[in-house]
């Protein structure tokens, strides 16, 4: 492949230079500029057209949600943001105005701990073109097309009846990772009813960033969304969250399916696994679960998936035609074992007809 040409955006010049040492340290990137705000970031787009741009949120004269919006709405323009954890808040609010990915500062002063960001960012942003050109589409759900098939289904949703008691599944299991937030917040919002069954979420995501994504979520979702707890009870009409940087799998005590937090093997490469999520609960709920595989980099999902397929679950994965990076739900198809694959907009349409509510 030719070098991805980035250009990096950091008021600051200790980290401008850190990310660009970083960025450069393999010979397939090659960082051709950067910006110390808003405005000198659109004059480097403008003159250089990278394939990519790293964006810090909080700078001086325009800051960096205005610039994202600009970047990916007139540009078309991928961007990574990398940011604080004492952020967590704006970082979602930057995936929802349209950045690809984000990762997370391990120090919101210059320090040499910004080193430790190395993996993740040459993984990102390598990854990211190694699906090219489906992998930087971004969310089709922008276009007049896809905001109206949208609507229809916000319509059909809204429109159903008071859900029985009863339904033909316990519970919808989600993993998702780059594109993910936006994704989850969409299928959740076009929920006008509490359904009688239980969502639980792996989503690729480090330590620190999950409660806040969580609470943002439950601000638009009637379904009650919390990061998961260690011994939470899996219920209906409830949402778990995978915590950042751990495992979530269940138990079956005294009745009650719990949530159990576990730490990762060293051989989990993704966190939270959605595999080992997707395996715990197949064991449990066997054909009256939904696995679900949205957007993401790698494969993590492709081993759980066949755990539900043999235990009679349904699968249910994201298409290429809406997904930020068509890499998890890839895998899952080739697996042969995914029931159904649908463009997000209709993911929440089939959950409910898989569970007789439509």
């Amino acid at each position: 492949m030719s070098a991805v040409r980035v250009v990096v955006v950091d008021d600051s010049a200790f980290s401008r230079r850190t990310i660009t040492k970083m960025l450069e340290g393999i010979k397939d990137i090659e960082v051709i500029g950067f910006a110390t705000n808003g405005e000198e970031g659109i004059q480097k787009v403008i003159a250089l057209k990278p394939d990519l741009v790293t964006l810090d949120l909080e700078m001086p004269k325009m800051d960096g949600f205005t610039l994202l919006r600009i970047l990916t709405n007139r540009f078309s323009m991928p961007v990574i943001v990398i940011s604080a954890l004492s952020g967590a808040d704006n970082v979602f609010k930057a995936l929802e105005l349209g950045a690809l990915d984000f990762i997370a500062k391990p120090s919101s002063t210059a320090s040499a701990d910004l080193l430790l960001i190395k993996e993740d960012l040459q993984q990102k942003v390598l990854q990211v073109f190694n699906h090219k050109p489906k992998g930087i589409n971004r969310l089709n759900l922008k276009s007049p097309v896809e905001k109206r098939k949208n609507e229809q289904l916000q319509r059909t949703v809204k429109s159903t009846a008071a859900p029985r008691q009863t339904t033909a599944i316990d519970i919808v299991a989600i993993g998702s990772s780059t594109g993910g937030p936006p994704a989850l917040q969409s299928i959740f919002s076009s929920f006008e009813n509490k359904f009688p069954f239980a969502v639980v979420v792996s989503q690729h995501m480090p330590a620190g960033f999950t409660k806040a994504f969580a609470d943002r979520l439950n601000r638009s979702s009637l379904f009650d969304i919390k990061e998961a707890e260690d011994g939470d009870p899996v219920i209906p009409g409830r949402i778990l969250i995978a915590p950042g940087g751990m495992n979530m799998t269940f138990e079956v005590s005294g009745g009650q399916v719990t949530a159990r937090i576990v730490p990762p093997a060293s051989t989990d490469r993704y966190v939270p696994s959605v595999d080992v999520m997707l395996e715990s609960c197949a064991g449990i709920y066997r054909n009256r679960m939904i696995a679900v595989i949205l957007t993401g980099m790698g494969n993590d999902g492709s081993k759980g998936v066949k755990k539900v397929h043999e235990n009679g679950g349904y699968v249910i994965a994201e298409s290429a035609e809406t997904a930020v990076v068509f890499g998890m739900p890839r895998e899952a198809v080739v697996t042969g074992l995914v029931d159904i694959v649908v463009p997000l907009h209709r993911v929440a349409q089939e959950i409910l007809v898989k569970g007789e509510l439509l």
